[in-house]
Parts: structure tokens; C-alpha cells; sequence
């Protein structure tokens, strides 16, 4: 709770005007690990209007893609350092061996922030999702769907600090339903539409019965949802983790399998990174090593009012 108070309170403060520290930032960096996931390319969209917003003049933002390729994001991150950028904000593939190069950029004076999965302590922050909220959330709404009795199976991802929180939140709430049954929880479908295709289309020619699935994020989603169309499935539905706009739109159609999305808020994430970094070069102390931002439950119902997710 201080941190997220801490962290309204840096908006606050930073809302109320622009200071010659922060006109002085002209070159921020951004490292994620999939700019083909519409999640990250609104990170990095946010990332450059919120620096337009507090400096008062034009940002520029070195937007790259990791592909989960631990070598490539080093190099990305040792590129950003020769540019002499003032601000690097990363989506970490690998916290622990990242931090070399992280410390790497500190020393130059170049902050760091990490954005939805935990950068380690050697960032000077993490601003990232209440994950373990989102997968309880996310296994609430099954299990309540599913009147505490069914089968179900978890599609899995990367093993990333977000991924790893969200199917840990799940398997509690599956621990308190001895009635809920899960058939496979360990199908890594690299967090991709292609990928969640390829392991729903798998699991369904296992299975005989589904009732749910639970997929980490909202591509993965979409690629189940295509299997099951594609194998006449319709017995089960599927609850996701994002709140994407496609995914909103998707839930609203006559005989749509995804069924809810715990929405998260990447914009709000990259913001509260760029006025963090923003704190931070300015002299003030970071606000504690993670921030965390809530999540909430999307329907199709509760769909019709969110005029913009992901805002």
C-alpha cells in the first residue's frame, strides 16, 4: 500500500509541472521482449507521451524487441549505453543475468526501470502488474463459473516473473476447490497466438472434456480460441490475463470462447516508469523497489464500459 501511495504521489508532484532536471531528458531506451504483442508496443507508446508530457518538448525513445533473447537484450542494453541515453526502461528476460549490464548503465548515470516482470535490484525500480492478483482473479472467475467442480488446464509461458506469479495465483485458488481438476499446467506456449493454437490444438486431442482453460495473457487466449474453433470445441470457455483491445472486442461476439480478461494497464505502467525515472534523476529516492498496479476483471458486460483498456 506505501508504495502504491508513494507512487500517486510522485504523479501528483510531477503533474503539477515541468523542472529544468527533467527538460533535461532527451533520450530514453526501451527493451521489451515482444513488440509483436500489442501490450508492448503500447508500453512503448506510453512511454514516449509521457515523456513528451513532463518535459514539455520532444522525447526521443529507442523502442527494441528482444524476441525473449537474453544476448540480444544485453547488446540492446550495452547500445543504449554507448547512445548515452538518460532513462532505460525493460521488459527483463533474465533479472539475475542482466545485472552486469544493468550496473553497467547505472554507473554511467543512466536510470533504470524495470516494467512488467521484476528487473532485480540491480534496476533502481520495478513498475509491473499485481500478477499474483491477476491469476487469483482470473481461477476466481472459473471456479465460481464452474460452481467449484471441473476439468481444467492452464496454458503456461515464458518463464518470466509475471507468468510464473499469475500461474502461481491460479494454482492457489485451484487448492482451495478439490473439485477443480487441472490437466496440464506446464504447456509453454511462448505467449503467443501461434503458440496457444499449437498447445490448445494438442491438449484437446488429449482431452475428451474441457471446462476451462486459463491462458497467461491474451494472444494466448486468442490462439486457444481459434483451436477450439478449428476442432468444433465448445464445451469449455476461457478466461485470460491483459484486457487488450482485441481481446474486449473478441468477448463480445455470439459464440466467443473467451469469456473474461483481467485487465491490466500497461499505459499506466510506462507512465509511472517515465515519471520514476523522471524522480529519480532529479535527485529524490526511488519509491521502494516495486510498484505494483492492481488489475480488474473485463466481461463482455463490463466490456461495454471500458471506453479504453489498457488506459
Amino acid at each position: 500500500m506505501m508504495h502504491r501511495l508513494l507512487a500517486a504521489l510522485m504523479l501528483v508532484l510531477l503533474s503539477a509541472g515541468s523542472s529544468p532536471a527533467l527538460a533535461d531528458i532527451r533520450r530514453i531506451g526501451v527493451s521489451v521482449t515482444d513488440m509483436g504483442n500489442p501490450y508492448f508496443t503500447e508500453i512503448a507508446r506510453s512511454v514516449e507521451e509521457t515523456a513528451r508530457r513532463i518535459t514539455g518538448h520532444e522525447v526521443e525513445v529507442i523502442a527494441s524487441s528482444c524476441a525473449y533473447d537474453l544476448q540480444r537484450q544485453i547488446e540492446q542494453l550495452d547500445r543504449f549505453i554507448e547512445l548515452k541515453v538518460d532513462l532505460i526502461v525493460l521488459t527483463a528476460v533474465d533479472p539475475q543475468a542482466l545485472r552486469p549490464v544493468i550496473e553497467r548503465a547505472r554507473a554511467a548515470g543512466i536510470r533504470v526501470i524495470g516494467v512488467d516482470v521484476d528487473a532485480g535490484t540491480a534496476a533502481d525500480a520495478t513498475v509491473m502488474t499485481d500478477n499474483l492478483d491477476a491469476g487469483r482473479q482470473a481461477c476466481e472467475f472459473i471456479a465460481r463459473r464452474l460452481k467449484g467442480r471441473g476439468n481444467m488446464v492452464i496454458i503456461n509461458g515464458p518463464r518470466l516473473s509475471s507468468v510464473v506469479d499469475r500461474v502461481q495465483g491460479c494454482m492457489e485458488v485451484v487448492k482451495r476447490h478439490p473439485g477443480l481438476n487441472v490437466l496440464s499446467a506446464d504447456r509453454d506456449a511462448g505467449g503467443s497466438a501461434p503458440g496457444g493454437f499449437a498447445v490448445m490444438t494438442d491438449l484437446l486431442g488429449k482431452h475428451p472434456r474441457v471446462d476451462a482453460v486459463f491462458t497467461i495473457n491474451d494472444p494466448t487466449a486468442l490462439g486457444a480460441e481459434r483451436a477450439a474453433a478449428q476442432a468444433k470445441r465448445s464445451e469449455f470457455f476461457i478466461v485470460s490475463v491483459d484486457g487488450s483491445p482485441r481481446v474486449v472486442r473478441s468477448m463480445r461476439a455470439p459464440n466467443a470462447r473467451i469469456v473474461a480478461t483481467i485487465a491490466q494497464r500497461p499505459s499506466l505502467e510506462a507512465q509511472r516508469a517515465v515519471e520514476i525515472g523522471a524522480q529519480l534523476l532529479q535527485g529524490a529516492p526511488p519509491p521502494g523497489q516495486t510498484v505494483l498496479i492492481p488489475v480488474y476483471v473485463l466481461t463482455p458486460q463490463s466490456a461495454e464500459a471500458a471506453d479504453k483498456p489498457w488506459r
